[in-house]
C-alpha cells in the first residue's frame, strides 16, 4: 500500500517563502491590533491597513501567477483549459473586489 501524495499546486516550489510571508502579515495585523489597544492616531492604523492589504495583494498576485503556469498548464494538459481559465478570472474579480 503507497501512501497517498501531496498534489503539486502552483506555490509548492515557493511555499516556504510563501508562509513566511504569510506570518510577516499575521505580524502586521498583531502589531495594529496592539496600536488600537494603544489608542494610536487613527491615520496611523489606517497606513498600518493598507500596508497590509498591499501585502495580501502581493500574495495574492503570485499565487495567481502560479496558478496561470503551474495549474492553468495542468488543467490544459487534461482538457480542462476553459473551465481553468473562467475560474481563475472569477479568483482574479473577488481579488479586486474592494469596499
Amino acid at each position: 500500500m503507497t501512501a497517498p501524495t501531496t498534489p503539486t499546486r502552483g506555490y509548492t516550489a515557493s511555499k516556504d517563502q510563501l508562509l513566511a510571508r504569510l506570518r510577516r502579515i499575521e505580524g502586521q495585523v498583531r502589531g495594529i491590533e496592539k496600536m488600537v489597544e494603544d489608542d494610536r492616531y487613527c491615520i496611523d492604523v489606517l497606513t498600518q491597513i493598507s500596508a497590509i492589504q498591499a501585502a495580501l495583494d502581493k500574495v495574492g498576485l503570485g499565487l495567481l501567477d502560479g496558478h496561470a503556469r503551474h495549474c492553468m498548464h495542468e488543467g490544459a494538459v487534461e482538457g480542462r483549459a476553459d473551465e481553468m481559465a473562467t475560474e481563475m478570472m472569477a479568483a482574479v474579480g473577488r481579488l479586486m473586489k474592494r469596499g
